[in-house]
């Protein structure tokens, strides 16, 4: 009896190691849902669909895209629970906090800045044959713009009031979607047109219209767009966060990397359905906007676009950003890829 008992013994340790040895069962992945606007702007470069790049997307987490015409509704989404990553433009960041009451919410990564050294800068376009020559010449015009409390919107409305001019005292601003505006310019429903690229990198634009200044111009660099997420968010799933930024550098690094240039833009002309030659000459150069490879935004520069947007009164009162922001995360993704 003992004989069969020692057996009993040796051969449930036996299935305990064996089991032991095997790898644990993986969790699901969790579902990031992400907002966007731009490809290849404010959306993450895993959109376009560029396979071996991203090491832990389908493992540790999976994506969700759902696309926006504007950062403003943005809001209203995250605050429904229907998006997780907002790539929120400063302003919104700050009607977010202060009029949804979405304090809760978290930088924690760099999306792309405006204005930075010799990178891009959005342009304020007006047509070649018009009779705009210097901003005051607005006066009694129509302006466009994205969306009222867009960053654009902000550096337009300032840009304004620098010279003189008031909102629906001096001039008229009204909202368009980016595509529309060339088309807006060229029938003279509007003098002036918020340039931010691809659009403002149309050739067939540039043939009629010139820059009658830049956003740096306006309020000098810019934290253009952050990412953001909600704490309670952050902290049921930071691994898997830390994951995706992990291969979002990877991702911004590649596509930067010179010697990927050639078949990052066929990349991008497949996934927008637009010539190579719309994105050949700018994207992913200085011609672009300005991509932190570490994923670090600059949180004085933000306070900075917040001070403008209560200047404007959009806010009631100035935000601290680096009171919202948590930048751990992204910070332990590059420390896994230098």
């Amino acid at each position: 009896m003992r004989l069969i008992q020692s057996g009993l013994v040796a051969f449930a340790a036996l299935m305990v190691a064996l089991v032991a040895g095997q790898p644990a069962q993986a969790a699901d992945p969790v579902k990031l849902r992400i907002a966007w606007i731009v490809p290849a702007g404010d959306a993450p470069l895993q959109l376009l669909g560029k396979e071996g790049i991203a090491q832990h997307e389908g493992k540790s987490y999976t994506l969700e895209f759902t696309h926006f015409t504007a950062t403003p509704p943005m809001i209203s989404a995250v605050a429904a629970d229907q998006i997780d990553f907002v790539p929120f433009a400063y302003s919104s960041l700050g009607l977010a906090i202060e009029n949804a009451k979405l304090d809760d919410l978290r930088i924690i990564a760099d999306v792309f800045q405006d204005g930075v050294q010799d990178y891009y800068s959005s342009e304020y376009m007006v047509a070649n044959d018009g009779p705009i020559k210097k901003v005051e010449d607005l006066k009694g015009k129509v302006v466009t713009s994205n969306g009222a409390g867009s960053a654009v919107d902000i550096a337009l409305r300032a840009m304004l009031k620098k010279h003189g001019l008031e909102d629906k005292k001096d001039y008229s601003l009204i909202e368009t979607a980016f595509p529309n505006m060339k088309a807006q310019l060229a029938d003279h429903k509007v003098d002036l047109i918020t340039g931010v690229a691809p659009f403002s990198k149309d050739p067939a634009l540039r043939a009629m219209a010139h820059p009658l200044f830049l956003q740096k111009d306006a309020i000098g660099p810019s934290q253009m767009i952050v990412m953001a997420v909600r704490q309670a968010f952050l902290a049921k799933n930071r691994a898997a966060i830390v994951d995706f930024l992990e291969d979002n550098l990877r991702e911004i690094r590649w596509y930067w990397d010179p010697k990927n240039h050639d078949e990052a833009i066929k990349i991008v002309s497949a996934f927008s359905k637009t010539p190579e030659a719309l994105w050949a000459s700018w994207l992913f150069t200085k011609g672009d906007d300005y991509h932190d490879p570490n994923g670090m935004p600059d949180l004085d520069a933000l306070n900075k676009n917040l001070a403008t947007t209560h200047e404007l009164g959009f806010l009631g009162a100035p935000l601290d950003a680096k009171k919202y922001a948590d930048l751990s995360l992204v910070k332990d993704a590059a420390a896994r890829i230098k």
